[in-house]
Formats: structure tokens, sequence, C-alpha cells
């Protein structure tokens, strides 16, 4: 019996590994990993900890298995997050690295706010929080690369 429940911990913990969200962090890397590939940047501005239309976008959309199915095979995802909890804090460099981040494509500090690059970081589109589903989100973040 423990063996079985053994496994089924062991299949289940690999399944979820298999739709997990791989985001970025470094833009540096974002824009090789892009242009190596031949996908869009998905940057996401967010808040995890504090701002509550992040916290939805990224239940509705984001941790989706329909997202984070075509994402994972369609965007490179690279997340500025400015969590305000200390037990969620960053580390200097990547503070810092989000802050130029901020200070580039996002200068009004508008939380959730997604931006679409193209490999070298020049803007497709920008977004936000709607309420929708993954599958919508989807094709509004393809209008900006078509």
């Amino acid at each position: 019996m423990k063996k079985k429940i053994l496994i089924l911990v062991v299949v289940l913990l690999n399944l979820s590994t298999i739709y997990a969200q791989e985001w970025q962090t470094d833009f540096e890397k974002a824009k090789k990993t892009a242009s190596t590939e031949d996908k869009p940047i998905v940057l996401v501005f967010q808040g995890s900890d504090w701002c509550a239309p992040c916290i939805k976008l990224d239940r509705q959309v984001w941790s989706t298995a329909a997202f984070k199915k075509y994402a994972s095979e369609h965007y490179v995802m690279l997340q500025a997050d400015f969590p305000r909890k200390r037990e969620n804090s960053l580390s200097e460099t990547q503070a810092k690295a989000n802050a130029k981040l901020a200070e580039t494509y996002n200068s009004n500090g508008i939380f959730p706010f997604v931006v679409v690059l193209d490999a070298n970081g020049n803007v497709l589109g920008k977004t936000g929080y709607k309420k929708t589903t993954p599958e919508q989100y989807i094709k509004e973040l393809n209008a900006f690369t078509e």
C-alpha cells in the first residue's frame, strides 16, 4: 500500500513539472532564448504578494494548464516581480534588474502590466489584467505578434 502511494505521489509531482511555468528573470537570457527559439517575450510586471489583480491574473491565466502548455511552446515568459513582504524579498541584484526593466517598459508603475517584446526588446504590444479565459488572453497576446 505504501509503495502505491509513493508511486502516485511521484507521478503527480512529475505531471506538475510538465506544466510548470518557466519564468525567466534575466532579461538578457530571455532575449537570447527568444532569438534562438524565434519566440516573443511576454514580460510581466507584478506585485506577487500585494497586487490583487496580479494574483487574479496568475490564477486565471498564468497558472492554468492551458496557458502553461501554450506558453512553453510559443513564448519566453519573463517576470519582473515587486514583492513587498520581507519574506518574499528578492536579491539586491534581481531587485535592481527589475527596477531597470520597469524604468524602460513600465515607467508609470502599472500593476499588473504585460508587455510583449521581440527578441531585441522592442515593444510589440501592452496589456494588463482582464477577466477572461486563458484562450482569450493567448489570442490577445498573439495579436501583438501578427
